[in-house]
């Protein structure tokens, strides 16, 4: 067989490069998958009840990149679903991220923008050097705001307690001095109206794409001739794990459906302090979806599995720059993806970005 380029994994880069390669280059593509389905992990279907499920936990679409809006939306139409995603800390309900809101609820008193602001001053730890994630949080809410939404949904999430994780990971979590209860702030955000799914169906329905699912790559990359390749998957498996196996940590998805039209008051609720799962998600809230019956879903983090979160320590990014200097060996390789590049990513970045190596491979 032959094509112009081979393209490992079909979620969001693989696709994205696939249909850019098909569409504005008139050339072939093989796209190779692991797993029985495209779309990656925001994968979604109808379950036996017909309500529209996300196989991998929830994915909300948001981004400030109007350039990567734009390309997605000649795939699909957006549902106009907003985010909000609330915690259960205390005994009660409170919006997250930390609002004025959250502040009311919890501590049940008023506040305003500058007395908020007052308050964190008062809690705030003063550090000469912010070493880790904890230092992050403590740095500007204190103490008692980090053990309550902060310290055990980290320790659940990652294995491990914040002050022995980068300081990156808590840094994407922000505090706002408003009413503003929206999960994300982005300018645009959504899921795609008639699920994920069938939005990457569009993209890659392209006569000069040819996908072959449940295929391990390197099961067909001898047989078959291409001038480029384009990989998504885990970097370390691509060299045979030669440096050692990099760290991630997995997920189980526990899924139930009730006899009731709604579970819950978001469609994802977290539970920093109580119990083994981090979140339940409800996904007819997602999907704007009607039904009398509602499908939940329970998410536990572990240490072993599927990989989907590299995992954010020194050590592990040094393990990763020995396969890096590896990858830039190569000619006609390109390595692009959370797995590939050992980093967390967006699904808008991961888009920009595969438009942005378009540009270069072409």
């Amino acid at each position: 067989m032959k094509v112009d380029i081979l393209i490992v994994g079909a979620g969001f880069a693989g696709c994205t490069l696939a249909e850019r390669v098909a569409t504005e280059l008139n050339k072939k593509v093989l796209l190779v998958e692991k797993r029985n389905h495209i779309a990656g992990n925001s994968y979604d279907y109808y379950n036996e009840e017909g309500i529209l499920v996300q196989k991998y936990g929830p994915h909300i679409f948001h981004t400030n990149l109007q350039n990567v809006w734009d390309y997605l939306s000649r795939f699909t139409k957006w549902n106009g679903y907003v985010h909000r995603v609330i915690a259960s800390v205390n005994g009660k309900e409170v919006y997250f991220p930390i609002n004025l809101s959250t502040m009311e609820v919890l501590y049940n008193r008023k506040f305003t923008s500058e007395t908020l602001e007052a308050y964190f001053q008062q809690q705030r730890v003063k550090l000469d050097e912010i070493r880790n994630s904890r230092d992050v949080v403590v740095s500007q809410i204190g103490e008692e705001l980090y053990e309550l939404f902060i310290k055990n949904y980290t320790k659940k999430q990652w294995g491990v307690y914040p002050d022995e994780l980068d300081p990156q990971v808590t840094k994407r979590i922000p505090v706002r001095f408003n009413r503003d209860t929206r999960y994300f702030a982005d300018t645009y955000q959504g899921i795609p109206m008639y699920g994920f799914t069938r939005m990457f169906e569009s993209m890659i329905d392209n006569k000069n794409i040819h996908i072959l699912l449940n295929t391990d790559y390197k099961e067909v990359v001898t047989s078959v001739k291409f001038d480029k390749l384009i990989y998504t998957g885990p970097i370390d498996y691509y060299f045979d794990y030669m440096h050692g196996k990099l760290e991630y940590r997995s997920l189980d998805f526990k899924f139930e459906t009730l006899n009731m039209e709604k579970y819950q008051n978001a469609a994802v609720v977290n539970f920093p302090n109580d119990f083994d799962y981090t979140r339940i998600t409800e996904f007819k809230q997602l999907y704007l979806q009607r039904h009398n019956k509602t499908t939940i879903c329970y998410e536990f983090p572990k240490a072993e599995g599927d990989p989907y979160y590299p995992i954010p320590r020194h050590e592990c990014r040094e393990k990763y720059q020995k396969y890096k200097a590896e990858a830039d060996k190569l000619n006609s390789v390109y390595f692009i993806g959370r797995l590939a590049q050992y980093k967390y990513l967006n699904m808008d970045q991961v888009v920009d970005e595969a438009l942005n190596l378009f540009k270069t491979i072409t």
